[in-house]
């Protein structure tokens, strides 16, 4: 029997696409049940028929609860008797979240704390929380939230024990072909015959797949301690590096491609280990595991006794990763279901 044997997994924000990688990695293993949450009933359904047709034989595992994590009752309502839970019901549009920063607040934050407070009082045993490159340096409300996000769950960390309940957070950069993502649109404007639209060339992004992502939550569920957060070392591409490719793929030319311009809020590069961050670090290979800071309130003794060790690791982000070249990005995105089922579906080969 696997760590999951008969055990129940909640995943909030469940209809996402986290949510459905999720369920296509566990479903048809030993789990015993898994939760969905989230506030769209529509989505829900849809989901619930995708997966009794996809999996008929094990979609009895899935279950779903509406409810939103901004509300602490709906939250303890579908806590009790869970295990586990990766919290991924966030509010991820950066434009959106510069026009209504409170609503960012009040899902990424508040509704963070709610999680992880019925987490807490519930018993379960592990929470993973999902965040974002955005949360370092950063600059928009997405990742001013997002980072407050991974604060209330360190800070959390530290008042409860780890023997009962372990809190980690994940920070990734951008999950190729999610949805809300850039890759999906340009394909549909080349179905529709439209310009492709990008914001600025010589932007760069961490990529990677959601199998990826789930790798990174399952890394962070096994190996990381109360209060970690942990970072795979992802690589890089500028965006017409990323829509080159996209456009090679599916058969457009460089000129089909028309520059709009940066958005509110977006960043020339992304960072996932802030300067400061790395400065304590620890180096897992094909991962990065950042401790939290437990020293306590008292700080006249680092008056008399500081700390001078330090690593030599400096900033890791989107500029001084490696950087994939076209060839090397239509690799990765040929090895998705999703472009693979584009491609068919237009006539292509890959």
């Amino acid at each position: 029997m696997s760590t999951f044997g008969g055990k129940t997994l909640l995943i909030t924000g469940g209809t996402g696409s986290f949510g459905n990688a999720v369920l296509n990695r566990f479903l048809t293993t030993d789990i015993g049940e898994i939760r969905i949450f989230s506030r769209d009933e529509k989505k829900q359904d849809d989901m619930r028929h995708e997966y009794q047709a996809k999996y008929p034989d094990h979609a009895d595992k899935i279950k779903f609860y509406i409810g939103d994590v901004r509300s602490m009752e709906s939250v303890r309502a579908v806590t009790h008797d869970t295990d586990y839970i990766f919290h991924a019901a966030a509010l991820k549009q950066v434009p959106s979240c510069e026009f209504f920063p409170m609503e960012a607040v009040r899902t990424n934050v508040i509704g963070t704390n709610n999680v992880l407070a019925a987490a807490v009082d519930a018993g379960v045993k592990s929470v993973i929380c999902l965040s974002t490159d955005k949360a370092a340096y950063p600059v928009n409300a997405m990742g001013i939230t997002k980072a407050l996000e991974e604060r209330v769950a360190v800070a959390k960390s530290r008042t409860v024990d780890p023997k009962r309940t372990k809190i980690c957070c994940t920070r990734y950069g951008n999950v190729m072909c999610s949805r809300g993502s850039v890759i999906p649109l340009w394909i549909e404007q080349i179905k529709k015959g439209e310009a492709i639209t990008i914001t600025e060339p010589s932007m760069t992004r961490f990529i990677m797949s959601l199998d990826e992502a789930v790798d990174l939550v399952m890394f962070a569920f096994e190996n990381g301690t109360n209060g970690d957060v942990l970072v795979q070392k992802a690589p890089a591409c500028t965006i017409a590096v990323q829509v080159q490719a996209v456009c090679e793929l599916f058969g457009r030319k460089k000129e089909d491609i028309r520059i709009i311009g940066i958005r509110h809020g977006e960043k020339m590069y992304e960072t996932l280990l802030t300067n400061e961050e790395c400065a304590k670090a620890v180096d897992m290979g094909d991962f990065y595991r950042v401790p939290a800071d437990n020293r306590g309130l008292n700080y006249d003794k680092y008056f008399k006794d500081g700390d001078t060790g330090r690593n030599t690791l400096s900033e890791f982000n989107s500029n001084n990763t490696q950087l994939l070249d076209v060839e090397e990005v239509k690799a990765k995105l040929i090895k998705l279901e999703y472009i693979r089922n584009e491609m068919d579906a237009a006539g292509l080969k890959y």
